[in-house]
């Protein structure tokens, strides 16, 4: 087993027993919002993002769903808080790229914990399960008010 399997097993089981960010933000706090489904596996997440101009302030989820799924949003979470929304739009482009297509990030240490997210390429039925929290930020994000889904 490698480096990577080991840490994206004990990354998945640490982040699905005890999420990160997993709150919703109070009204006043919430500039963007998206909604979520991955119909195969059940996962659903509701997604609120607070934007001061360009920067990411606060993010939190709530929802339910299978272990990668809650993972990858409780990971998420704490990768963009802080970030800009151009930073935030680029790990999306590079996640999806290394989960779907087993693309090397050129800068892998940028991606720091996400690394452990490119043994998920190896279970196709669980790239659904790891991409939906990213595709609901990015609909967050660009304003969309369609709910998202992983079909």
């Amino acid at each position: 087993m490698s480096d990577y399997d080991d840490l994206y097993q004990e990354l998945i089981l640490d982040h699905h027993k005890k999420p990160r960010n997993f709150r919703r933000l109070g009204v006043e706090a919430c500039t963007c919002h998206a909604d979520g489904r991955n119909p195969l596996c059940g996962d659903q997440i509701a997604l609120d993002v607070q934007v001061d101009g360009e920067q990411i302030k606060d993010i939190g989820f709530e929802g339910s769903g299978c272990a990668i799924s809650t993972a990858s949003a409780s990971l998420m979470t704490e990768v963009v808080k802080g970030k800009t929304k151009a930073e935030a739009d680029a790990l999306f482009h590079i996640f999806h790229a290394m989960v779907t297509q087993g693309k090397t990030p050129d800068d892998p240490e940028k991606m720091g914990k996400l690394l452990a997210f490119s043994a998920v390429g190896e279970y196709p039925a669980r790239v659904k399960c790891a991409t939906l929290a990213w595709h609901t930020l990015h609909a967050a994000l660009n304003g969309s008010h369609e709910p998202v889904t992983t079909e």
